[in-house]
């Protein structure tokens, strides 16, 4: 008897469309494509059309597709142990926990394991309650931090809005934005300053005394690559301390290479409290995430149980395809080499292309981590679609992501931004490859300019 066997591609496009429930979608109005295979940048549908992937998926193929060293760790893993409950301490487990809180900074120590990054947000809240004693979290608007309950309450943007009311006691506020400030800033240095009088002046009416945690992407990732101004992550550290209130970095999207460094916190060098990962820890291979705990966090559960776990948490797999994704970064400097394409190839790529497409108004980033921004004017920087934009509202985003993919691209969209967020392995000529079809695709939206 077969247990795995193939299908063709009309047979897994027709169980699809019958049986597979989509995330973020009206199942009625979509058609997605069927996916044959993958390598490295690149993948296959079944067509025969081979798109280069300057989305990594969803951010989360730091290591690209279908990367052969990974799939033996994942194998010989297998082999030695395919499972263990989360009570037993194993070989994989144990070696994964240690090598990545070698790699966190300060005392962040300990690793509590997930199966993502929406549930290590979730723990994360709650350690933070209990250690604080309080009760209140503030999250940023312009932020994502998952889909379970917890994390969508922090996210800041409308995909939260189809689950409310749901958890209590999150307030968000404003971060900083420079290219389109909340605070009628004309410089980094004010949109820092003005961020961060602004979140005190949150933190005052809500009542120190009743805030348990802040929550912040160290560069916010789905909301627009938005790299915080220096000062500002040190400004909210001091704040926290300040209260007593714990700060956690949510660094599922930024971590792991992906900002050019470990941590996106270690541009800034700053420590906080709990860092909370997923996606580029092993190229999402295997279902992992975590929380990165300090010390002073890991005492409050000494001689006291912590109220969660979960079944596959430490799954023997994913910790496997971890610890082998990290000597793979150690071993080839994938750190490095995200740095130098962010600072030699992508950066001064999108600043050229800028300079030739008038509906370009802004572009940013750090690594492999960046955002073209569109507008209809530049002067007045009016987005190319609105706020939230869907239907017709959204066509001339929908144009540039189809000029893209048919030049075989595959592009990441948000709102009105194209990112730029390849697998960090992505060739420099590779990387220019897909610059080169985006700068053709973007004439598209200058024709919406004004």
């Amino acid at each position: 008897m077969e247990l795995l066997p193939r299908l063709d591609a009309d047979e897994v496009r027709r169980l699809d469309r019958a049986h597979v429930f989509h995330s973020w979608s009206a199942q009625d109005l979509i058609d997605p494509p069927t996916i044959v295979s993958a390598r490295g940048s690149r993948f296959i549908d079944h067509t025969g059309r081979e798109y280069l992937d300057f989305a990594s998926q969803l951010v989360n193929l730091n290591l690209g597709h279908q990367h052969p060293e990974l799939i033996e760790a994942i194998s010989e893993a297998a082999g030695r142990m395919a499972t263990m409950a989360p009570g037993f301490a194993v070989e994989t487990r144990s070696q994964a926990a240690a090598m990545i809180a070698n790699k966190a900074p300060g005392d962040l120590d300990s690793v509590f394991f997930t199966n993502g990054g929406a549930d290590a947000n979730e723990h994360a809240i709650r350690m933070a309650r209990i250690h604080a004693g309080r009760h209140k979290v503030l999250a940023a608007y312009r932020s994502y931090h998952g889909g379970t309950a917890a994390a969508m309450a922090l996210t800041g943007e409308p995909r939260r809005w189809g689950s409310e009311p749901s958890f209590t006691g999150v307030v968000h506020y404003w971060g900083p934005y420079p290219y389109r400030s909340s605070f009628h800033s004309d410089s980094e240095e004010q949109e820092c300053e003005r961020a961060l009088a602004h979140l005190r002046q949150t933190v005052e009416v809500e009542g120190p005394g009743q805030i348990a945690a802040i929550v912040l992407e160290t560069v916010v990732g789905t909301n627009g690559v938005l790299v915080p101004p220096d000062g500002y992550l040190a400004g909210v550290r001091e704040l926290c301390d300040e209260h007593g209130i714990v700060m956690i970095a949510d660094e599922v999207m930024a971590g792991f290479g992906r900002a050019g460094e470990w941590f996106a916190v270690d541009h800034w060098e700053v420590t906080p409290d709990l860092i909370t990962f997923a996606k580029g820890v092993n190229s999402g291979y295997v279902p992992l995430g975590g929380v990165i705990v300090s010390g002073a966090i890991r005492e409050t559960f000494g001689q006291r149980p912590y109220p969660g776990g979960l079944t596959y948490q430490g799954h023997p797999l994913a910790c496997a395809s971890a610890v082998a994704s990290m000597r793979i970064f150690e071993r080839d400097d994938i750190i490095g080499r995200a740095r130098a394409l962010g600072e030699d190839v992508i950066g001064p790529g999108l600043r050229e292309i800028a300079q030739r497409h008038p509906s370009v108004g802004d572009v940013r980033g750090l690594g492999v981590m960046w955002a073209v921004e569109l507008v209809r004017d530049r002067e007045t920087r009016e987005p190319l679609v609105p706020f939230n934009a869907t239907g017709a509202d959204a066509a001339p985003m929908g144009e540039v992501a189809a000029a893209c993919k048919k030049s075989g691209l595959w592009p990441m969209v948000a709102g009105n931004r194209v990112h730029v967020v390849p697998p960090l392995t992505t060739s420099a000529d590779e990387v220019r490859e897909g610059l080169a079809i985006l700068d053709e695709a973007l004439s598209v939206a200058d024709a919406h300019t004004r």
